[in-house]
């Protein structure tokens, strides 16, 4: 298999970190909402210059809620709901202190079945449905863990259909997933739009 990759924030060394610190992934798909993708994977790297060069589960989570809000709110802020996300990164950090020994790499690494996979992913704060099945498709599609059953765990994310961020490998695909999304949105609202039919 290729060198894993996600090239999605425009930054090699911001991406470099997505693959190589399981934390750093784990929180920009929990950033990853009501932002650009490219702005959300990115927050990783730049909370992690932040705190002096270190993303680490048992230190943020050991830092408190307000001192993590405080690092997210500082300019430029982390996300455009800053103080939302700071409190969930803090939350995913102290879980992950009580059930994985602040290992992030814990909750994929030896698991068998893609149905366990998403059942820990969708386990973690913040982690609903739609954003587990996607990350079981980025560990699958990005990385090679791929345990038995993970289409199925991560459907529709695990088809050939550039639909989210498990689908880019490189700058054109991160291209066609951005206009399958628009198109997405588009089509909700000619939906929301149309007369409601008798």
């Amino acid at each position: 298999m290729a060198k894993p990759s996600i090239p999605i924030t425009g930054d090699p060394a911001a991406d470099e970190l997505l693959v190589t610190d399981p934390l750093a992934l784990l929180i920009g798909m929990l950033l990853d909402q009501q932002v650009p993708m490219e702005w959300a994977f990115k927050g990783p790297w730049t909370l992690r210059e932040r705190l002096g060069g270190e993303l680490d589960a048992g230190a943020i989570a050991a830092m408190g809620e307000d001192a993590v809000v405080e690092v997210f709110c500082a300019k430029p802020a982390l996300h455009r709901y800053p103080a939302v996300m700071a409190r969930r990164t803090h939350e995913l950090c102290q879980f992950l202190v009580d059930h994985y020994d602040g290992d992030a790499g814990k909750v994929w690494r030896g698991v068998r079945s893609g149905e366990e996979l998403y059942r820990r992913i969708r386990e973690l704060p913040g982690y609903g449905e739609e954003k587990a099945k996607i990350f079981v498709a980025i560990l699958a599609k990005r990385l090679g863990k791929r345990p038995a059953g993970w289409e199925e765990a991560a459907a529709p994310f695990s088809d050939d259909v550039p639909r989210s961020v498990a689908d880019v490998g490189s700058p054109e695909a991160l291209v066609k997933v951005r206009e399958f999304k628009k198109a997405q949105k588009a089509a909700k609202r000619s939906k929301a739009d149309a007369p409601a039919t008798a």
